[in-house]
C-alpha cells in the first residue's frame, strides 16, 4: 500500500524499472480505469491494467550474423546465439533477437507466450552465447515449459570466474531476486525465489577460473549473482563487481559465460536430445591468454 506505480510493476512483471515506467509513460497502465503517472501511489484493492504493445509491430524481421541452428525439426529448433543478440524483443532494446533472427531466417515458430516471446521457453542474457532452445509447435512449447518448470532440463554453463573458488566444487543454494534498492540488477536476497547453482573449477589461473556450472533453477543472472556473491563475480561483469582491467588483460568485452551443453527431452517423440556448443572465439582467446600468463 502506497507503493509507487513504476516500482509495483517492475516487482510484479519482472522489469527493470525503467521499461516500467516506460509503459506507463506511453499510456498503456490504466489503474481503475484511469490514466495514470508513473509516480501515482497505489490503494489497496486497486485494479490494474496493463497493455503490453507489440514490440515488434513496427520492426521489420533482421537476420543474425553468426547465429548458428544446431538442431531443426517440426517441433524445436535450437539455435547458437553470438553475443549482441537478445532473446526476444523487449521495450527500450533496438537490437538483433533470436526470435527475429528466426523470422527473417523463414522459421515459423509457436504462437504461443506472450507476443513479443512467442516460443520462447528459457532465455539467454544478451551477453551470455550458447544453446537455446524454440518452440516451433504450440505441443512443443507446452511441453517444452513443463520441462523446464520441472527442472528436467540439463543446462550446462563454462564461465571464467575471477580468482579461486573455495571450495573448487559445490553448490551455491541462495535465494534470488531484485536488488533492493538497484532493481536493475539481482541480488541474494532473504525471502527470494529458491535458487540453486552446482559448480565445479575445471581449471585454475593465476587470477580466474574456469569453471562448469550446472544450473538446478533457472533466475534471471543466476550464475552471476551467485559467484559474484561467493566474491568470485565473471570476468567482464562489471555489473556484479567485476574488475575491468582483467576483462581488458583478457580481451572480453561481456561476461565470460557460455551455454555450452543443453539436454532435454525432445516434445514429440520422448527421446533425449542432447547438442554441445564449442566456445567462442571470445572465450576461447580469453583462456588463452589465461594460459600464457600462466606459462610465463
Amino acid at each position: 500500500m502506497g507503493e509507487r506505480l513504476d516500482v509495483a510493476l517492475s516487482r510484479m512483471l519482472g522489469l527493470s524499472r525503467t521499461a516500467a515506467a516506460e509503459l506507463v509513460d506511453a499510456g498503456h497502465v490504466r489503474v481503475d480505469e484511469r490514466a495514470v503517472a508513473r509516480a501515482e501511489r497505489l490503494a489497496q484493492g486497486q485494479w490494474i491494467d496493463v497493455e503490453f504493445p507489440d514490440v515488434e509491430a513496427d520492426r521489420e524481421p533482421e537476420p543474425v550474423e553468426g547465429m548458428r541452428i544446431v538442431f531443426d525439426d517440426d517441433d524445436v529448433v535450437i539455435v547458437d546465439k553470438p553475443v549482441g543478440v537478445a532473446a526476444h524483443p523487449s521495450p527500450g532494446w533496438t537490437g538483433p533477437t533470436v526470435v527475429g533472427g528466426l523470422a527473417a531466417a523463414g522459421y515459423r515458430i509457436s504462437t504461443s507466450g506472450a507476443a513479443e516471446r512467442q516460443g520462447v521457453v528459457h532465455r539467454l542474457d544478451v551477453g551470455t552465447t550458447g544453446l537455446m532452445a524454440v518452440a516451433k509447435s504450440e505441443a512443443a512449447y507446452a511441453a517444452l515449459k513443463d520441462q523446464f518448470r520441472e527442472r528436467t532440463v540439463e543446462k550446462t554453463y563454462r564461465a571464467i570466474a575471477q580468482g579461486h573458488l573455495d571450495p573448487l566444487a559445490g553448490t551455491i543454494d541462495a535465494p534470488i531476486d531484485r536488488h533492493p534498492t538497484q532493481d536493475w540488477r539481482m541480488a541474494v536476497v532473504s525471502g527470494g525465489r529458491p535458487s540453486i547453482t552446482h559448480y565445479e573449477t575445471l581449471e585454475a589461473f593465476p587470477r580466474a577460473s574456469l569453471v562448469e556450472v550446472n544450473l538446478e533453477t533457472g533466475r534471471t543472472h543466476q550464475i552471476r549473482v551467485h559467484l559474484a556473491a561467493m566474491r568470485h563475480p565473471l570476468v567482464g561483469d562489471t555489473t556484479y563487481g567485476a574488475d575491468p582491467t582483467l576483462a581488458e588483460r583478457l580481451g572480453l568485452a561481456r561476461p565470460a559465460l557460455h551455454a555450452a551443453r543443453l539436454a532435454l527431452e525432445h516434445p514429440a517423440t520422448g527421446d533425449r536430445l542432447v547438442v554441445e556448443s564449442p566456445d567462442p572465439p571470445d572465450f576461447t582467446e580469453a583462456l588463452r591468454r589465461l594460459d600464457a600468463d600462466a606459462a610465463g
